[in-house]
């Protein structure tokens, strides 16, 4: 097999170290960019549809978008909506089911069974009980979920009566992920959060009480007028609450959000959320009070309470290369090796699949040396790659292909090497998705994530 190396990238530690927030993406998702998606790229991906899977052993994931919600956070950069009424919902719900119909009897799904599930959003919780059945059942009797390990659910605190709760856990739901971003009124309604923290407790507590195997709490650091004090407060009560596991983002602020739109009104470059180093020093403050009750830090957004019992398996799923049956406005999939985004917009999206077309607006397909840069870098946000692993999949050294940008972030202090295992130091977990640009290559660093 022959070598893929990474020419040494120019001696740099990535971008150039920003402290102020402004505004653009700055998670690393995916790679290559999302840019570099085309639809010109769409009949490699209805080539893959047709072949049975590439690899026998490829676990197969189903994401399903639901895009509703009861208002949208002035942070919120995905495709949701706020005005759509009983009928329009049950129309998407519908086109759902003909999109995921369309896709069980192609030769790479026929005949699999998804090992994972995941509803976003949106607000997946924004549903009825009615409507969740009415969905679960529909997708059950296309693509049965007898042999799922996990089922994740994305619920905002303010959609979750205990009616609705005891609904979300009938139709299967392993993994109920909490929206919480916060405790703070005053936060929650600067941010344009719809709940509040008197939601959060009740429906917490609820889902302990029926017994939902796994419960993830989200929180964001850095959000508008957030203050040193409030986040310490912030953490303690998630601290109280004792949760599976938490998911805490650093504030950013892409450029379809709210804030940004008034950014630009206003015209300021420098948005009105904390700097990097104070996210970044706050995300580390809550990481050290979790583990001083026992949590364990498993990657750059994630604590968790007990690594042994507590997973995420879409996630691992999706960073080691997974295929995931994506359906619903603006989803993102893999499938076969072809990466692919639905139409963005909703009536064009229920339109086409009314009319029998398949709703995908954009594709790309990875090289081989993309598929291992890919797979490396967001192995990576886990914070520490098995390197002898690594190898048996694909053949090659990452020591040996990433040589120049490993020793670029060893000259940085960034790297903890034992054995087989390259970490990251905590400070260099903190702002990986700023140094993951060290393993880019030079056409794809100025793709933006769009």
């Amino acid at each position: 097999m022959s070598s893929i190396t990474i020419a040494p990238p120019p001696k740099s530690s990535g971008p150039p170290i920003q402290k102020e927030t402004t505004a653009g993406n700055y998670f690393v998702a995916n790679y290559p960019p999302f840019a570099f998606w085309k639809p010109e790229f769409l009949p490699e991906f209805e080539a893959a549809l047709d072949r049975p899977p590439d690899r026998a052993d490829t676990p197969l994931g189903l994401y399903t978008h639901i895009p509703f919600c009861r208002k949208r956070c002035h942070f919120c950069y995905f495709r949701v909506y706020t005005d759509k009424n009983a009928e329009d919902i049950k129309g998407y719900l519908d086109a759902l089911l003909k999109e995921l119909a369309s896709y069980a009897s192609k030769p790479v799904i026929r005949g699999r069974k998804p090992r994972f599930i995941y509803f976003g959003g949106g607000t997946p919780s924004y549903l009825s009980p009615d409507q969740l059945r009415y969905l679960s059942e529909g997708m059950k009797a296309l693509l049965p979920w007898d042999e799922a390990v996990e089922v994740t659910f994305e619920g905002e605190p303010g959609t979750l009566t205990d009616h609705k709760l005891a609904a979300i856990r009938s139709i299967g739901v392993t993994r109920l992920s909490l929206g919480i971003e916060h405790f703070d009124d005053h936060i929650l309604e600067v941010n344009g959060r719809a709940h509040r923290s008197k939601e959060v407790l009740r429906a917490y507590q609820y889902a302990r009480e029926i017994g939902f195997p796994q419960i993830n709490i989200d929180l964001i650091a850095g959000m508008v007028e957030e203050t040193e004090e409030k986040w310490r407060e912030a953490v303690a009560q998630a601290v109280a609450l004792r949760p599976d596991s938490v998911t805490i983002y650093q504030m950013e602020v892409p450029y379809n959000t709210g804030i940004y739109r008034q950014m630009k009104a206003e015209g300021k470059l420098v948005a009105p959320v904390a700097d990097w180093d104070t996210k970044r020093r706050w995300v580390n403050y809550a990481y050290t009070e979790f583990e001083r009750i026992g949590y364990t830090v498993t990657s750059a957004t994630t604590v968790v309470r007990d690594p042994a019992q507590v997973k995420f398996i879409y996630r691992d799923g999706l960073f080691s290369g997974a295929d995931i049956l994506s359906i619903g406005v603006a989803s993102f999939g893999h499938l076969n090796g072809v990466h692919y985004q639905n139409l963005h917009d909703f009536q064009p999206f229920v339109d086409a699949v009314s009319a029998g077309q398949r709703p995908v607006h954009r594709a790309y397909t990875p090289n081989a040396q993309e598929r291992y840069i890919r797979e490396f870098m967001l192995q990576l946000k886990l914070g520490c790659v098995n390197t002898a692993a690594f190898a048996r999949k694909f053949g090659r050294d990452p020591r040996e292909e990433f040589s120049g940008p490993l020793a670029v972030l060893r000259a940085g202090g960034h790297l903890l090497e034992h054995g087989d295992h390259i970490g990251l130091t905590r400070d260099a977990l903190l702002q990986v998705d700023r140094l993951l640009h060290e393993f880019f290559l030079p056409e794809h660093r100025t793709g933006r994530y769009a």
